[in-house]
């Protein structure tokens, strides 16, 4: 292996690292979603898709694209657009977790308010509800570059999007170390 795969498949560690850490052991936290709006935390949701159809809101569609296999789960996680809350642990809004699907999945995140959110999105390849970094997959929202100066946890400028008072929609890519 060159250099330069070494540094790739170190960047794509690092950045799994992150993503796939979201949730894992999280304690609960009391309330506030931002400003506008008051939420409570860690909402264990199924995926009803009526709640973004054309009239409702505010709530993300989340297309997940590149799922490498049908093993596992597949888990989404909105967060508050919010530096205090990107990728803490317990700090989630909404989660959605079900059965992977190989490919494509799409995933519909109520939100509390218009307002910015980011999303997190995790493959547990074998469904044991624990980090295998070697082999699950991660995916964040606007699918930004990761480095390892920032151990795989992007800034949220990098992620935070704006959800209106409809339905916004985004897609994000999975990314696999192996």
């Amino acid at each position: 292996m060159n250099s330069t795969s070494r540094n790739r498949n170190g960047a794509h560690l690092a950045a799994l690292g992150a993503a796939l850490a979201l949730g894992a052991g999280a304690v609960a936290t009391p309330a506030g979603a931002q400003a506008s709006s008051v939420a409570d935390y860690r909402n264990v949701i199924a995926n009803d898709m009526r709640s973004c159809a054309p009239g409702k809101g505010p709530a993300v569609r989340v297309t997940i694209n590149g799922i490498k296999n049908a093993s596992g789960t597949v888990r989404a996680q909105v967060y508050n657009g919010t530096r205090a809350d990107w990728l803490e642990s317990g700090k989630w809004l909404n989660r959605i977790e079900m059965p992977a699907r190989s490919g494509r999945m799409t995933v519909c995140l109520p939100v509390p308010a218009s307002g910015n959110y980011a999303v997190a999105v995790r493959h547990d390849v074998n469904g044991n509800g624990k980090t295998d970094i070697r082999t699950d997959g991660g995916a964040m929202s606007n699918n930004p570059a990761i480095n390892l100066f920032n151990l795989g946890k992007p800034a949220i400028d990098k992620t935070r999007f704006r959800v209106g008072d409809g339905v916004s929609a985004i897609n994000v890519t999975m990314k696999y170390f192996g």
